[in-house]
């Protein structure tokens, strides 16, 4: 069958069917609120399994693989939209805290793009021939980046000969993200037993919503502001504008500079720069403060909830098979690394909450923030460990170069230019490292059962 319009109002209907259901799971079954599952990821998982690589008894169309490389456009606009406006308030006061946190953080996260791709290119390729150069890269691309990271590098790798990395790429991811949900509840229980944690000590304290996912009444929060007026045009209308414009223009742009440059540049970054240029112009036509980014972010939210359960769902088992012992070595080196860079780096680069402030990285390092959120709620309820703001702060700095390594980093590693791409990746690792080191933000001396900041 041709697909037209309707076929894309079944897939939608078909996820938006399982996306319930998972939701219902978490409420229900207490194995998966006792590990913190997703909905969106439990919903995938079905959509997988009922889907065209398994029983196929669901009939999506063929287009179901493709709908996570235009979601994320979604959600990088949403970021750039915001603008790379930097709160300074507490640089002067806490320059120690925030920049120790920044080492520790990006540090962790560069070793996600480096470790793995020596492993592949100098471990694996001796026991797994033909492995493409950028095999290694997808850890990354999965863990620190998250499927829908994983779906825009698979989308280059496929421009440069690479078709599988997609399906790999997204398998990493949900590897990733269960690594995160029981690695990080381990770690967690492992903390407090030895009273490492400071705001919480036993899993009875949290609240029932954490675990079934439905809210109270009597705790819900607004989604966010009307900032136009319903007579005028629906609120909803107006902030969907503001993000599907730069994410249309965005992905033209990325279509002519290919065409123009060969150049395979792909659509979320040229979506992000443009969505940074409207946040100017926006800011400078005084229009900015009729968005409400709260009502932005919930939208990118949706569609990285739709994006999980396309991306999973349209996972080829084929491929997997094919790749199945390479992807298991290379997920089982991800998994000691994660952990290992956890107990070794948190401590030593973070002073006070180090277990609070090491959790949230951990969270992002493995596929998606919202595992930092499930993570840094459970170990720091009221958020006194200042994680959250420190977060706020460091992101301007480090965008940038998130964006450069996935947007470059398969170009370089699918064109032989593999040393290019690690000697930056290590410079920008190092430089962080010996940053700590020169400024004293190293506490390899101090124990591990430590005062809180709010403490």
């Amino acid at each position: 069958m041709a697909y037209n319009v309707y076929s894309l109002l079944m897939d939608v209907a078909f996820a938006s069917g399982f996306i319930l259901v998972g939701q219902l799971l978490r409420a229900k079954v207490k194995i998966f609120q006792e590990f913190f599952m997703p909905a969106s990821l439990i919903a995938g998982l079905l959509g997988f399994v009922c889907g065209p690589s398994v029983l196929n008894v669901v009939p999506f169309s063929n287009q179901v693989g493709s709908y996570s490389g235009l979601l994320i456009i979604v959600v990088f606009v949403s970021m750039g939209i915001r603008g790379l406006h930097m709160s300074t308030k507490g640089w002067k006061e806490d320059v120690e805290r925030i920049g120790s946190y920044l080492c520790f953080r990006e540090s962790s996260y560069m070793l996600q793009y480096t470790l793995p791709i020596l492993f592949s290119l100098y471990v694996m390729s001796q026991v797994f021939s033909d492995l493409h150069p950028g095999f290694g890269f997808l850890l990354g691309a999965g863990w620190a980046g998250g499927p829908g990271t994983a779906a825009a590098i698979g989308s280059t790798f496929a421009k440069y000969g690479w078709a599988d990395a997609t399906d790999l790429g997204i398998t990493s991811a949900t590897v990733g993200i269960l690594t995160g949900i029981f690695g990080g509840m381990l770690l967690i229980k492992w903390a407090t037993k030895k009273g490492i944690t400071n705001y919480i000590t036993d899993f009875g304290d949290l609240p029932k919503e954490l675990q079934t996912g439905l809210i109270p009444p009597e705790k819900r929060e607004s989604m966010g502001q009307e900032t136009i007026s319903e007579i005028s045009l629906d609120s909803l209308a107006w902030h969907m504008a503001f993000l599907l414009l730069p994410a249309g223009l965005g992905y033209m742009l990325a279509g002519y500079i290919s065409k123009l440059y060969d150049l395979g540049i792909p659509s979320f970054s040229c979506a992000f720069l443009v969505a940074l240029l409207f946040s100017v112009l926006l800011e400078k036509g005084g229009a900015k403060k009729y968005i409400d980014f709260k009502i932005t972010s919930s939208i990118a939210g949706c569609a990285s909830d739709y994006l999980i359960f396309f991306g999973v769902t349209a996972i080829k088992l084929s491929i997997i098979i094919k790749y199945a012992l390479p992807l298991a070595t290379l997920l089982l080196f991800g998994m000691v690394l994660i952990i290992g860079s956890f107990l070794f780096l948190a401590p030593r680069m973070n002073n006070k909450d180090w277990f609070e402030r090491g959790m949230f990285v951990f969270g992002y390092l493995t596929g998606v923030y919202a595992n930092s959120f499930i993570l840094s709620r459970i170990v720091d309820p009221d958020r006194k460990s200042k994680t959250f703001e420190d977060t706020a702060i460091c992101a301007p700095l480090t965008s940038p170069v998130d964006i450069m390594v996935i947007t470059f980093g398969p170009i370089l590693l699918s064109t032989g230019q593999i040393g290019t791409f690690l000697s930056f990746a290590f410079a920008y690792l190092l430089f962080f490292f010996f940053l700590a080191r020169i400024m004293k933000w190293w506490y390899a001396d101090r124990p591990l059962i430590r005062r809180g900041i709010d403490l």
